[in-house]
């Protein structure tokens, strides 16, 4: 193992991420009861021009007047991009007025890590002005072709900071790659495999790297629930921690896919005993239904049970 190592500065379990409009107040609510882990109420694409300013009033009023704590919520808000006229105002007026009761904030199309260190600038004046006990995390949307050709240098910079995760944005990206689909999170029948398959894993390799969580971002048909499935086992697969949902019926696919399976979590014990008995006997690997296991294995199996333990404990 090498000497150098990024542990992660936040735990959070983030299986599930629902987006709801800030210029929706309606869903506010049925967010608060969805069950996802996460909350994002967005300022930013779901939000049309002439809405952005309402939309910051409804998002305030919103993270002030709901129990979000009480529903277990993880509460974050997508602010609105640089190259924009509102992002300075939404940092602003989200910290002074609502602060205390916001975990994280999202940054959109984040292409080079001084995007991150801008929000994150803006964070400590103004945390320090208001006086605010909490400390605001931030999260990246890695969506354009920039920003995941530095996403590793976003990673490793940010990682010293208030960066926890980096999240994949397949929507803008195919855009910004100029792909041809028109399909959010879906494959492509004109490609043979996954189009999007190298770019989660270079996204989660970066977070892996330097202690981020990743996370996939939204798949777009809401009537195709077994495609989303799909997609979340896929990015499972390679290590995502969790995926949007941009509609309450994929808030429960998604924490199925991301909770371990009982039957997982009891083998994942049964490795972790049989290379502690193996230990005692001055054994570096042992023997499970037949299969050899060692320290690697153990360093799996811890995976599944420390996933699965802070699961249980958010419940």
């Amino acid at each position: 193992m090498s000497h150098t190592l990024y542990q992660a500065s936040v735990q959070r379990v983030q299986r599930c991420e629902l987006a709801v409009p800030g210029s929706n107040p309606g869903m506010f609510e049925k967010a608060l009861k969805s069950g996802a882990d996460f909350v994002f109420l967005d300022l930013e694409d779901a939000v049309a021009p002439d809405d952005k300013i309402q939309a910051r009033k409804n998002v305030i009023q919103a993270i002030n007047d709901l129990d979000w704590k009480g529903h277990s919520i993880t509460l974050s808000v997508r602010i609105n991009g640089l190259d924009t006229q509102w992002m300075v105002r939404d940092v602003v007026d989200l910290v002074e007025q609502a602060g205390a009761k916001i975990d994280t904030l999202l940054v959109p199309k984040v292409g080079v890590y001084a995007d991150v260190y801008m929000v994150e600038a803006m964070l400590n004046q103004l945390e320090a002005q208001q006086g605010l006990k909490n400390k605001i995390g931030i999260e990246a949307l890695i969506e354009t072709a920039l920003g995941m050709a530095n996403v590793e240098d976003i990673a490793r910079n940010g990682a010293a900071g208030r960066l926890e995760a980096l999240h994949f944005g397949v929507a803008d990206y195919a855009a910004s790659n100029r792909a041809r689909t028109t399909n959010i999170g879906g494959l492509n029948p004109d490609y043979p495999g996954d189009q999007w398959h190298f770019a989660i894993s270079r996204m989660t390799v970066a977070c892996r790297a330097y202690g981020l969580r990743p996370i996939d971002g939204p798949f777009g048909d809401i009537k195709d629930p077994a495609g989303f499935m799909l997609a979340a086992k896929r990015g499972a697969a390679l290590g995502i921690e969790g995926k949007w949902a941009i509609h309450p019926s994929q808030v429960a696919l998604a924490n199925e896919v991301f909770t371990p399976p009982a039957a997982e979590v009891d083998k994942a014990q049964r490795i972790l005993a049989a290379l502690k008995e193996a230990a005692a006997q001055g054994k570096g690997a042992a023997s499970l239904d037949g299969r050899m296991i060692d320290a690697a294995s153990a360093r799996m199996a811890s995976n599944v049970v420390n996933a699965a333990e802070a699961i249980a404990a958010k419940k």
